[in-house]
């Protein structure tokens, strides 16, 4: 599983921790980083992987099946579901929509808006590693 993306938790965050987990899975399904299929690290493995109760990982795997992103089927894991994968360009649109409205607001250019895009997305992939690894 050393292809799959990052997955991370900030303890200093605002934002619970199963919330962090469940947003970055449906991130990263929205816009194709897992594919319908991709078998995710099992409750425990996870938890132990970020230092967290397996509670609260297995809060966000359960709010996340709700929503349809993800499949539980005993003795197969959990998956990415088929049809999850189906969102993404409408995912990468409206981010890249409220993005733009927000540096219209600011009243950045649209040069140095790409810049910033294009260094985030750097950034972004030289820190990409493993699952379940806490950030350095």
């Amino acid at each position: 599983m050393t292809a799959e993306p990052l997955i991370t938790v900030d303890p200093a965050a605002p934002v619970p921790p199963y919330v962090q987990i469940r947003d970055q899975i449906a991130d990263l399904v929205s816009t194709g980083g897992l594919t319908a299929g991709t078998r995710l690290p099992p409750v425990r493995q996870l938890a132990a992987d970020l230092g967290l109760a397996a509670g609260t990982v297995a809060r966000a795997y359960q709010e996340l099946e709700a929503t349809g992103h993800l499949e539980t089927r005993r003795g197969g894991g959990t998956r990415v579901a088929a049809q999850a994968g189906d969102r993404r360009d409408a995912v990468l649109r409206q981010h890249a929509a409220d993005f733009a409205a927000i540096m219209r607001r600011l009243g950045v250019p649209l040069d140095e808006a790409l810049t910033a895009v294009t260094d985030a997305f750097a950034d972004s992939t030289a820190t990409a590693g493993l699952p379940g690894r806490r950030p350095s």
